[in-house]
């Protein structure tokens, strides 16, 4: 088992550690979970699904990752409306040193966004998991 505090490398690596952390923590664990369409019709899909075993709480995380500067945060306002769209609450969970500052803070901003570093103190919280 990879060792979920280190850090991401990408995205297929964020998403597996956030699965090992979640798993860690007790959590039932559900991978690219399908759930509904988006607005131009591509089936969404959920990139991690936690679930707490006694209280049947539900939390879905996207995972995103931008190791350089590009267009992945782009697509972050479009996400959390995505996120808004699905019966569960959900987050996305992002890391890489690509992200700008700006949409970093916007991503905090919106109660929605967690940076990988603070995921495990972050789901403590929400799931209610004694340290």
């Amino acid at each position: 088992m990879r060792d979920p505090h280190r850090q991401p490398e990408n995205a297929k690596d964020l998403e597996e550690l956030c699965a090992a952390l979640a798993e860690g923590l007790g959590l039932d664990v559900r991978r690219q979970l399908p759930v509904g369409r988006r607005i131009w019709g591509a089936r969404r899909r959920i990139d991690v699904v936690l679930t707490d075993r006694d209280s049947r709480r539900a939390l879905g995380i996207e995972c995103k990752f931008q190791g350089s500067k590009g267009t992945a945060e782009e697509k972050i306002p479009a996400t959390i409306q995505d996120i808004a769209a699905w019966p569960i609450d959900g987050l996305i969970c992002f890391a890489g040193p690509g992200f700008t500052e700006h949409i970093r803070y916007y991503m905090l901003s919106t109660g929605k966004g967690v940076e990988f570093s603070d995921l495990e103190a972050w789901l403590r919280l929400y799931f209610l998991i004694a340290e």
